[in-house]
């Protein structure tokens, strides 16, 4: 296997190497610029990371195209649309943003162009919008959500006051929560959705859930808002007596040390955590801090992830948009985070939940996986696709 990388973000640096029958030209469509540049930095370092670790097992090349979303919608389109038609890409791999994976999906149906979604989260995309092109490789909103309805229920937790970013994600996150919390007989004593990106004050929030009689507070947030209400609620001093528990992008391990000894004892749960206990996870913990220097996120391992799906999916002989579409529709490996495996009839991966307590560590702050909660296939939630193809 060899990778050929072509940059195209406004310079132009190319390493060439002999094309083969067998060459795979895929784009990489992520925002190296703006808010979610990091984000978009170990997304990429695990992609590469992959073709490097698996790249020999297939015998086709790959060549990488790279373009800039700046999460804009508008922006993603148009480099998209460069991608299909200028550049005449075999598959596509990124997209963070929801709002640019909604952009893009009705060109990508259209095209007949193979996407592998390694973030963008938003339940519709394999559900009500969901194409045999596209294929996610990262986790839906509902998904990371649903197991800890129950489980807080087991540990004897039956009100919970909640609380997110009032924006799609933040209310699937919660809704998917809420949902199977009560059918497990738990209570919602109370709920709010605070403006998303515009409140530096949760204040007034968590007074309401101090107030409310809850056993715990349960919470979606990320990035920014995520270390600004981690380090509210500690100074707020309610930890001791309403515990946090939430989705796991509050204490990503990407910027958790950010959120310092306020995150100590939040519990939370995620797809990815990299202290998740099996052999492939040390492995990629290693090769990951070799080349990066740093420790891998749950981006990271869903680049990693996804360059595998793709490398997966060539083992079949499948080159053209056609036959790698309906190859990543029947993958399945195991991979740093366990069993992974795609369920045809939405396009969704189906994969492990871990509940993971973020304690100190010798170099900082780390994470006790609690529990490993069963991988369950998303409800088809308006999804009607035609079978695979055999």
């Amino acid at each position: 296997m060899k990778t050929t990388i072509l940059a195209a973000l406004g310079f132009a640096t190319a390493l060439s190497m002999p094309a083969s029958a067998e060459e795979i030209k895929v784009g990489l469509l992520l925002p190296y610029s703006g808010v979610y540049a990091a984000l978009s930095n170990d997304i990429e370092a695990g992609f590469e990371l992959a073709l490097e670790e698996y790249g020999a097992e297939t015998e086709a090349t790959f060549a990488l195209l790279r373009e800039d979303t700046e999460v804009k919608p508008p922006v993603a389109l148009a480099k998209a649309k460069k991608l299909i038609l200028q550049d005449k890409v075999d598959v596509m791999a990124g997209i963070v943003s929801s709002g640019v994976l909604g952009a893009v999906r009705d060109l990508v149906h259209g095209a007949g162009v193979p996407l592998i979604v390694a973030n963008a989260g938003n339940d519709e995309a394999t559900g009500a919008q969901c194409s045999p092109f596209i294929t996610r490789m990262s986790f839906s909103n509902g998904q990371v959500n649903r197991p800890m309805g129950p489980w807080m229920v087991e540990q004897g937790i039956t009100k919970v006051f909640t609380l997110a970013p009032d924006y799609a994600a933040g209310r699937q996150m919660i809704d998917s929560f809420t949902e199977t919390f009560t059918a497990a007989g738990g209570e919602i004593v109370g709920q709010e959705f605070t403006p998303f990106q515009k409140t530096q004050d949760f204040g007034p929030f968590l007074a309401k859930a101090k107030a409310s009689g809850a056993q715990a507070v349960y919470v979606f947030y990320a990035g920014g808002e995520a270390i600004s209400f981690v380090k509210q609620y500690d100074s707020f001093g309610l930890k001791a007596d309403l515990p946090l528990y939430g989705s796991g992008f509050l204490t990503s391990s990407l910027y958790v040390n950010a959120e310092g000894p306020a995150a100590e004892g939040v519990i939370t749960a995620l797809h990815y955590v990299p202290t998740i206990d099996n052999p492939e996870n040390a492995a990629f913990v290693t090769a990951f801090e070799a080349k990066t220097g740093r420790i891998p996120s749950e981006y990271a391992v869903q680049g990693f992830d996804a360059a595998r799906a793709l490398i997966e999916a060539t083992k079949t002989g499948a080159t053209d948009r056609e036959s790698l579409a309906n190859a990543l529709r029947q993958v399945h490996f195991e991979g740093p985070r366990g069993t992974l495996s795609i369920d045809p009839a939405t396009n969704n991966i189906v994969q492990p939940i871990y509940v993971y307590e973020t304690i100190a560590g010798e170099g900082g702050l780390t994470q006790k996986v609690l529990a490993e909660l069963p991988a369950t296939a998303d409800p088809l939630n308006g999804c009607t696709m035609a079978p695979v193809s055999n």
